[in-house]
């Protein structure tokens, strides 16, 4: 036996103790998931304590199995996946001690839902430039300004915030990342009606919001880098989450291949099969990068992952508005029945293509991640940034 093996058994005895105690057929989820993150069987590569045990990453699809063939809630993934995606790996790479305990179990079990507070109408590809303000006052930071695009504020308990701290600095060294209390006075959310009908987006207003500086990740002036980290595993969770071969987009499109094999021509079934095989390799790729990662934290090589999900997905949701001609340009119209909530795949062929335009949008545009994976991966000249070393308060805005 392999000490794989041997780690896979303990793995399984672990999750039969938690389904022994917990049926989960009588218990509700929240109590379901807690009991799952108290046995750090939450994420299995997170550090004991805080739902984990240090195992490898890529025991964590093995786990997660052994709970879903028992039937037990998943993982939360579709409610808070700001959360487990992007907020959890930035409190736990950077959180304090208390942190980690305050916020990551809640996050887990979806009691507390999380957003983002990063674009603003000013600051979207160049995320530094971000104008929203942070002033401090005795123990806490008073925070004005305004931010766009952000998914899921209208539910949403805490949000990921990165503020200016300090304007007589860049426009990189001068910010500061903080967790905010989406609940308190002087939060306003106001909804985003987008081209497929729904509003999963929104704009958010701050006005006075306190925000005690013990709610503070990372260092005064590191926000940048505390947002890279964010930004990183965003990009994992959006192009590079583990996912079963032709599943998503590709599955919903070889299906409506199959579906109809009256329009099926040579050229089109050369193409369908190209972008198979790019949706293959970039599958695989996403793999070897969360193999390669392991429990660490990922860097700019996320950005080719997230760059290719959305290439693919656009050529494969075009192609299949080809496919179907005229049958394709309609849908069912959701905004009635799941306004607030997008499926990337499981409705409409026109759906689809519609909201595939926003994939090389949302998580940074296709146009920075080629500037990433050109300058920070294969270390290419970087564009020239003349306002790169003048301080944000002397900068044209």
């Amino acid at each position: 036996m392999t000490d794989l093996d041997g780690v896979r058994q303990d793995l399984r005895k672990r999750v039969e103790a938690v389904l022994a105690e917990h049926d989960p057929a009588a218990t509700d989820a929240v109590t379901f998931h807690r009991a799952r993150y108290d046995a750090g069987l939450a994420w299995v590569y997170y550090p004991e304590g805080y739902g984990g045990l240090g195992a490898d990453r890529e025991l964590q699809p093995y786990v997660d199995g052994l709970f879903a063939d028992a039937g037990a809630p998943g993982n939360n993934a579709d409610l808070n996946g700001i959360g487990l995606g992007m907020a959890a790996p930035t409190i736990l790479a950077y959180g304090t001690p208390e942190q980690r305990r305050r916020y990551l179990r809640p996050l887990w079990t979806a009691e507390e839902i999380w957003c983002q507070l990063f674009s603003e109408p000013g600051a979207g590809s160049d995320l530094a430039a971000v104008a929203t303000r942070a002033v401090r006052d005795g123990e806490d930071w008073v925070v004005n300004g305004q931010k766009v695009w952000t998914s899921v504020a209208h539910k949403a308990d805490r949000a990921i915030l990165v503020a200016r701290t300090d304007t007589g600095k860049s426009k990189h060294a001068g910010l500061s990342y903080f967790i905010c209390d989406m609940r308190q006075p002087g939060v306003e959310v106001r909804p985003l009606r987008q081209i497929t009908g729904e509003a999963e987006f929104n704009e958010v207003f701050l006005t006075d919001v306190r925000i005690p500086d013990s709610d503070r990740l990372g260092q005064e002036g590191e926000g940048w880098r505390v947002a890279n980290t964010t930004l990183n595993n965003e990009r994992v969770s959006i192009g590079g989450r583990p996912v079963p071969r032709e599943s998503g987009i590709l599955g919903a499109v070889t299906r409506t291949w199959r579906e109809n094999p009256d329009k099926h021509t040579p050229e089109l079934q050369d193409r369908l099969l190209r972008l198979w095989v790019d949706s293959e390799a970039a599958r695989l790729a996403g793999t070897r990068l969360r193999q390669r990662v392991a429990g660490g934290q990922p860097g700019p090589e996320t950005s080719a992952l997230k760059l290719s999900f959305a290439r693919i997905n656009q050529q494969l949701t075009g192609f299949e508005l080809e496919l179907l001609g005229e049958d394709g340009l309609r849908y069912e119209d959701w905004t009635m029945v799941r306004p607030d909530r997008v499926d990337f795949a499981g409705r409409d062929a026109g759906y689809r293509y519609l909201r595939a335009k926003g994939n090389s949008i949302e998580g940074g545009t296709s146009e920075i991640m080629r500037n990433i994976v050109s300058e920070r991966v294969l270390g290419l000249p970087g564009e020239p940034r003349a306002d790169k070393d003048i301080p944000w308060k002397d900068l044209i805005r």
